[in-house]
């Protein structure tokens, strides 16, 4: 299937590696230009090339980090300088910490909030005129399964997600009407660098290795495996496509299914 998505601009804010790698691999092979978003100017110049060799029709790397309005501010601003405009915005950022609800501080709250909540909102606020006027947008966040059923030992996630759903939810319906679709990408357990980080802590804690708690989780999946980032970025990739445009407002699970409820 062609999703008609040649020539259209999407920025993918953190897309150095992982799920938001994977998302840029899938929109670069069908033809898109990319602005990708990362800490690291030379980690981002690598994956220029390597998206452009994919069939990008250009990538610009812009460093910047979650935790910082103004440099979100300034991607935001550079996409649009690099592309002359955003029809697709990813937003995608490192996960929390784990811990338990019980050792919750307000300096974690404080610390996080910008980054889960705050500033994507930021980001999407600056672009989403255009996208109106244009009557074309595809706003995309990757969340988690925590949305739906929340995660054990996971409570920066499960708490802060939950309030940008609540916005995707509400801003859906008033863009809707405008070509401007907004859903959340809601992955389980896929193989990237933070799934082996929070196996590894879970390990530490246990007396056990990675692996073994790797198998453990395996045991919980129905489809019996951790999912693979190939398998993760052309489902977003279809959500940003002209070919969903009726579909907004949702969340779309890649869990292997985990999450016992519809």
């Amino acid at each position: 299937m062609d999703l008609g998505l040649k020539g259209k601009r999407a920025l993918v804010m953190g897309a150095s590696k992982g799920l938001g790698r994977s998302i840029a691999d899938a929109l670069a092979a069908e033809g898109a230009a990319l602005v990708i978003s990362g800490r690291d100017q030379a980690t981002l110049d690598v994956a220029a090339r390597e998206l452009i060799s994919l069939g990008a029709t250009s990538c610009v790397g812009i460093p910047a980090d979650v935790a910082s309005g103004e440099q979100m501010d300034a991607l935001a601003d550079g996409a649009v300088k690099a592309m002359g405009g955003v029809d697709i915005l990813v937003q995608n950022h490192g996960g929390p910490p784990p811990g338990a609800a019980v050792d919750l501080t307000e300096e974690l709250l404080a610390t996080w909030f910008p980054r889960i909540v705050l500033h994507p909102i930021r980001v999407a606020n600056r672009l989403l005129p255009a996208m109106r006027a244009q009557k074309y947008g595809r706003i995309l966040n990757v969340g988690s399964s925590g949305m739906l059923q929340p995660l054990p030992n996971l409570v920066l996630s499960n708490t802060l997600r939950a309030g940008i759903m609540g916005w995707m939810k509400t801003l859906s319906a008033e863009v809707a009407a405008d070509g401007v679709t907004c859903n959340i990408v809601a992955p389980g357990a896929i193989r990237t660098d933070r799934s082996i980080e929070l196996a590894s802590a879970a390990a530490k804690k246990q007396g056990k290795t990675a692996d073994e708690v790797i198998a453990e989780r395996n045991k919980t999946i129905p489809a019996g495996r951790y999912g693979l980032p190939s398998e993760f970025g052309p489902m977003a990739a279809f959500l940003c496509s002209p070919q969903a445009a009726y579909i907004t407002g949702s969340i779309l699970r890649m869990d292997g299914g985990v999450v016992r409820g519809w």
